[in-house]
């Protein structure tokens, strides 16, 4: 494989200064109108202060001749762009209306018509509104919160007012789980509501769209994240269905509802299977939908594409024969394939699957991880936004047909004269394991790195753990290390994603097994390298590369510094508390949970650890951090209170660090730490943490 980028970069590229680097911009959502013609996404810069980002929506030109133009602006984010059957373009928004300074209470749905004029509100509701859809009727389909009682917005709306003047933010749950990621579940929660769009949209038009509870209070079924999709004619909605079963545990069933009745009839409700986000056929006919066999202890499930009659009739799985994970998919205009992206050795390609065979046939050749396709009217297109470990996201097209590499289209990024030009150079390393699997990973490498001038190396472990490196990352950005002289390694050991269902099963029920093993394996070979410093060479990863970098730091002393976000430490307390604990208890026995906790190994932790954590993390709760650092204060504080390891805090930070500042502080806080113990320099204290 060759150098993605061989260009020199100029000594002040964004990966040298933390102040431009979070101002570069951030490609989102994608959407593309019916007749091709506009192509939109959102995209995040810094707000006036410079203190958080607000997603816009930029207007891209399929054709990749103009330069992109944004069409949103001010303070308060757009997101979640679809446009109507007449072109008009939907999105979501609680900034001002025209001619108010005073914003929304809630995200409500904007129009913007398709002959110009100012963007107005279509549908505003006490509960916000969420993933709006169109049929090619006119029908639209979105989601709101809504309380249990409530019978319907107008109601909601009294209800949330008497609870906001009675100063009552309690909530009975009735339900297992009571948190995701960073907030709480209820006392609201999704509900689907249909209506018709307007006949016509003009410019000075006032008219707002008369919605009506499709769903009524079904309490905790549907998914907040939108697991969901609304017929070509307007009359039929597939959702996955949240099903609750013994021990507080839960699957996704499949369910359709009557746009007309609200009735609901289930297509496939088998405990044994989970179902993703389903995508009916252009004619109607069929559902499309990733599904996933449960795991267990002993066996960590697979993954496939089937198709659902939407009428009933016999499910088919269309890639039953192909060992990788399908994502949600896009069809064709004739219904013929459907175009989707699955993770493969390090990339994340667009792959077409014939709907008939189930043949499926790669895209794209190149290293790129493709997001969000869409499928262009005449058949002749993908638009997607590809990223890879050497590029950030960014529109493109690719030819349906294969024939032919992607084409870039000109976003946000080049209209705001902010590329992003890299400090280095990436490449593969391969080695071999134990027990002889083949393994790989990506090296980033400063571009004075030599025999010479060898890097130090820093080893990156990612999270998941069914996951893979493959796709650039805002919040784990190896470039700003690169750009500081280390050497970045980003492995995919035993458990990742992209080298088939045996890859993964070689680390099933044993975290701290094949998983260590291999990380070890790459990172010998990677030492050997005479570009590569191995007398000074650091580990970190967050989430499930948290554990496993508290699961390293008790099992060798080769690294000299070692950087724990967001880790498990007490892995039996972790997978209790978790927001996940339900899906936690089938896939850990007391015997794996006992052999695979990090706790057990604190005596023989030797290497200084950074710990960093977020109060607002329900993944991994910040009880896992406290205790991670009261384990390691007690062992190794000195009388007078020194001691090597230190702990980055956020009370208002989730599994994620997201906002600008706190980005910036949690990397100038990883560069020290690393600097002192790595590299033998004073520790300099950030200046914004006092």
């Amino acid at each position: 494989m060759t150098n993605q980028q061989d260009e020199e970069p100029s000594a002040t590229s964004p990966f040298h200064d933390l102040d431009s680097f979070v101002d570069l911009p951030r490609a989102g959502a994608l959407a593309l109108s019916r007749d091709g013609s506009r192509l939109v996404l959102a995209a995040a810069t810094l707000d006036s202060e410079r203190t958080r980002y607000v997603s816009a929506l930029w207007e891209v030109d399929p054709e990749g001749q103009r330069p992109a133009r944004r069409l949103t602006r001010g303070d308060k984010p757009a997101s979640s762009p679809v446009f109507t059957p007449s072109g008009d373009l939907l999105f979501v928004s609680a900034r001002p209306r025209p001619g108010s300074s005073e914003e929304l209470d809630a995200p409500a749905l904007w129009v913007q018509p398709a002959g110009g004029g100012d963007a107005r509100v279509l549908a505003e509701l006490p509960g916000g509104v969420a993933a709006p859809l169109v049929s090619d009727s006119g029908t639209l389909l979105l989601a709101s919160e809504l309380l249990p009682s409530a019978t319907g917005p107008e109601h909601d709306g009294e209800l949330r007012e008497a609870r906001k003047k009675a100063k009552v933010t309690a909530i009975l749950h009735e339900d297992t789980q009571v948190r995701l990621w960073d907030h709480d579940l209820g006392p609201a929660a999704p509900r689907l509501l249909v209506g018709e769009l307007p006949e016509k949209s003009s410019p000075e038009g006032e008219e707002a769209c008369e919605l009506r509870d499709l769903t009524g209070h079904v309490g905790k079924a549907l998914h907040e994240e939108g697991g969901w999709d609304l017929s070509p004619d307007g009359r039929t909605v597939v959702a996955a269905w949240i099903r609750p079963e013994a021990k507080g545990s839960q699957y996704l069933a499949l369910t359709a509802l009557d746009v007309a009745t609200g009735e609901r009839r289930t297509l496939v409700d088998d405990p044994a299977i989970e179902h993703g986000v389903p995508r009916i056929s252009p004619d109607g006919t069929q559902v499309a939908v990733p599904v996933f066999t449960r795991f267990t202890p002993e066996d960590p499930g697979d993954c496939s594409l089937r198709l659902v009659p939407l009428a009933g009739g016999q499910v088919r799985d269309l890639t039953a024969g192909w060992d990788r994970w399908p994502g949600t998919p896009a069809w064709t205009p004739d219904g013929s394939a459907l175009v989707l992206v699955a993770d493969h050795e390090g990339r994340a390609p667009l792959w077409r699957v014939d709907a008939t065979t189930g043949e499926v046939t790669r895209l794209t050749a190149d290293d790129g991880a493709y997001s969000d396709p869409h499928v262009s009217p005449d058949g002749r297109w993908v638009y997607a936004l590809r990223s890879a470990l050497d590029s950030p996201p960014a529109p493109v097209r690719v030819p349906l047909d294969g024939e032919g590499p992607y084409q870039p289209l000109p976003g946000p990024a080049e209209a705001l004269g902010r590329p992003a030009t890299l400090p280095g150079t990436l490449t593969e390393v391969h080695a071999t394991a134990e027990d002889g699997t083949p393994l790989r990973a990506w090296l980033s490498l400063p571009h004075d790195a030599s025999a010479e001038h060898p890097a130090p190396l820093l080893l990156w472990i990612h999270g998941g753990p069914m996951a893979s490196t493959n796709a650039w990352s805002w919040r784990w950005n190896q470039w700003l290390a690169v750009a500081r002289g280390y050497a970045v390694l980003q492995p995919d050991p035993a458990l990742s994603t992209g080298y088939g269902i045996d890859f993964i099963r070689r680390g099933w029920g044993q975290w701290g097994g094949k998983p260590f093993t291999d990380l070890m394996a790459i990172t010998d070979e990677t030492e050997r390298r005479p570009d590569i410093d191995a007398s000074r060479v650091g580990a970190m990863g967050g989430s499930f590369g948290g554990y496993m970098a508290n699961w390293v730091a008790g099992h060798t002393d080769r690294f000299g510094a070692i950087v724990t976000h967001a880790s498990l430490w007490t892995l039996e307390h972790a997978v209790r508390v978790s927001d996940y604990a339900y899906a936690f208890a089938k896939e850990f026995t007391p015997e794996i949970v006992e052999a695979n906790s990090p706790h057990r190994f604190l005596d023989d932790i030797h290497t200084p650890m950074l710990v960093i954590h977020g109060d607002k993390d329900y993944r991994v709760p910040l009880g896992e951090a406290l205790r991670l650092w009261a384990d390691l204060r007690a062992k190794d504080a000195t009388p007078d209170g020194e001691s090597p390891h230190k702990f980055l805090y956020y009370p208002d930070e989730n599994h994620w660090v997201l906002t600008p500042n706190h980005a910036k502080i949690w990397y100038e806080t990883v560069f020290a730490f690393l600097s002192h113990h790595l590299l033998g320099r004073p520790w300099e204290r950030p200046s914004l943490l006092g």
